[in-house]
């Protein structure tokens, strides 16, 4: 497994016409290491999912690299979306299958099992809740086996009790298949539930306002006084990372 190096030296859109464009990213450099779990956090709006785009390659209008080691590419990217995608006219497992060149019944059966899905394979979307469509978009993500897997806020929009759920099941997941992950999130005391590592941005043209590493153990991650008692030393210690909340 390797390392991954971003950089994004410009990234613009052209919204306020040919001669007057919008920067979106400008200077960001980024060392994702191999296996690492890395938040992304900031003020809405600033980019995130533009940054996103660009590295799962579908945004290529750019000035920049992104490496893997030494290739100037990425080889599979993972992505899931807010919106899960799942096409309606296909079982859970077809779904999941539709994302590999060569189907591995034992692999999916296995991520089916870690994601609490097994009874569920064989329905159609139509008959999911949010949180099972959810873990369907994390199981097909993981099923490609990605380089890096990106997630643009998947638990948005569910209650409290099945985010908690659903994030509890993908830790276990991701502890069982170490992939490296860059996760967008609005909510601080998710990153830190989550993450080896919180990557704080700014306001648009984006830029990295500060990578802080999560020293709270995974064992206590859990417990929500902990996770809070964390998130106020953060802020206490880190004093301008307020406003990109």
């Amino acid at each position: 497994m390797n390392g991954i190096h971003i950089r994004i030296d410009h990234k613009s859109y052209a919204t306020g016409g040919k001669n007057n464009p919008q920067g979106i990213i400008s200077n960001l450099d980024l060392q994702l290491n191999p296996g690492e779990f890395v938040c992304l956090v900031g003020p809405s709006g600033c980019g995130k999912t533009t940054l996103l785009n660009i590295l799962a390659g579908l945004d290529r209008a750019y000035q920049g690299q992104i490496r893997i080691g030494k290739q100037h590419a990425l080889g599979n990217t993972g992505y899931v979306f807010q919106n899960p995608r799942l096409l309606p006219w296909r079982t859970v497992r077809e779904n999941i299958e539709l994302a590999l060149p060569a189907p591995d019944p034992q692999s999916i059966d296995h991520l089916l099992a870690a994601m609490q899905l097994t009874d569920a394979q064989h329905s159609y979307p139509e008959r999911l809740s949010l949180g099972m469509s959810r873990r369907v978009a994390i199981i097909r993500a993981f099923a490609i086996n990605p380089d890096l897997l990106l997630m643009d806020e998947p638990f948005v929009s569910l209650d409290a009790p099945t985010a908690r759920q659903v994030r509890e099941l993908l830790l276990s997941l991701w502890q069982q298949r170490p992939h490296t992950v860059l996760f967008v999130t609005h909510d601080l005391r998710e990153a830190i539930a989550l993450a080896d590592r919180l990557i704080f941005l700014s306001a648009k043209p984006m830029q990295i306002a500060a990578d802080i590493a999560v020293t709270l153990p995974r064992e206590q991650r859990h417990l929500d006084e902990k996770i809070e008692q964390f998130r106020q030393q953060l802020l206490t210690q880190h004093t301008a990372i307020k406003s990109l909340l």
